[in-house]
């Protein structure tokens, strides 16, 4: 045989190997149907763990939807249209305090404050909380964190909601901001990356981190169905340590990294403010270095909750929340 010809069939069969080898490896992994509540750079640790390779290295292929809700996000995970929700803990205080007491459960936590920034319109303005009294906010929806959260820091800085400023609460969340660029509102609560393109953009200026101002609360949190628990104990371990190695691989790396791996998520947003976002929430300490659920910050949260109206009463951590599996996927 020619020389020539017998490199080019070796060379032949052994790509073909590499290929049905992927192909194998690939077809072994294990589907996990995820709901995220928004599509938001707050949750860059997670997007990070699926583009690095962290979720197939245990063996787990992350089909991603978008909820946008975390009222949708709980709704699609009780009907067993996904396997894992990841939204916000009030959505299982509702549904526990409606009487579904034994229905969804936390696991690990993603992120540890507000990821919401608050934005003047007015670029010359010397901002001060005093200063929104008789304007107008662009907040979020009724019942969700983000507007408790804003909220509560309107009450902590001297300001009564709905009574010295006027919100708005009717806006869908994609549809805020749009809203706000179209002249509605003084001021706009937002998360990233919307408003540092409006700030880019010229339409207003970011003056203060709601979650810097609110302090730790239990905010984003994967939920399972409560017998996933004790069905899919495996499953759910490899899955945490995917999220560990996510968090731990964007607290060792600068935004500019993270952003170029990200960048799929956003094919819309320029890697510039991509990396400016993130910086923006690595400043406020957003990301813990582990999915550990803190029971003072779940309580923290309820105590949110129950200023703004939303919840009776204080609902025991151990109810709603489960660390087993952080801890034994850290242990492994």
């Amino acid at each position: 045989m020619n020389k020539k010809l017998w490199v080019i069939l070796v060379c032949l069969s052994i790509s073909i190997g590499l290929l049905l080898g992927g192909l194998a490896s690939a077809s072994q992994l294990e589907d996990v149907r995820l709901s995220e509540v928004v599509r938001s750079v707050f949750y860059a640790p997670h997007y990070a763990a699926i583009e690095k390779g962290f979720f197939a290295e245990e063996g787990i292929n992350i089909i991603l939807e978008t909820a946008w809700g975390a009222d949708k996000g709980a709704a699609a995970l009780i009907s067993g249209s996904v396997d894992i929700g990841f939204f916000g803990p009030e959505a299982a205080l509702y549904i526990y305090q409606h009487g579904a007491t034994d229905a969804i459960v936390g696991f690990a936590q993603l992120t540890a404050r507000d990821g919401s920034f608050f934005m003047a319109r007015d670029l010359n303005e010397e901002f001060r909380w005093e200063n929104v009294k008789g304007k107008t906010i662009v907040g979020a929806r009724k019942g969700g964190v983000p507007q408790m959260v804003l909220e509560w820091v309107l009450k902590q800085n001297g300001i009564q909601p709905f009574v010295d400023v006027n919100i708005i609460t009717n806006l869908a969340f994609e549809a805020a901001v749009g809203a706000y660029q179209a002249g509605v509102g003084d001021y706009i609560a937002q998360f990233e990356p919307a408003m540092s393109q409006v700030e880019q953009l010229g339409g207003g200026k970011i003056v203060a981190s709601l979650g810097e101002e609110a302090g730790p609360i239990t905010y984003t949190v994967y939920h399972v169905r409560r017998r996933t628990l004790q069905e899919r104990p495996d499953l759910l371990i490899g899955f945490t340590r995917a999220i560990i190695r996510g968090q731990q691989w964007v607290h060792e790396n600068t935004a500019e990294t993270i952003a170029a791996v990200v960048t799929p998520y956003f094919p819309d947003i320029a890697l510039e403010i991509l990396a400016k976002t993130i910086e923006r929430y690595k400043s406020i300490n957003a990301w813990p270095l582990n999915p550990i659920l803190s029971e003072e910050e779940f309580m923290n949260l309820q105590k949110v909750m129950i200023e703004a109206g939303e919840l009776e009463r204080i609902i025991p951590f151990e109810e709603l929340m489960d660390n087993t599996i952080v801890l034994q996927a850290l242990d492994s």
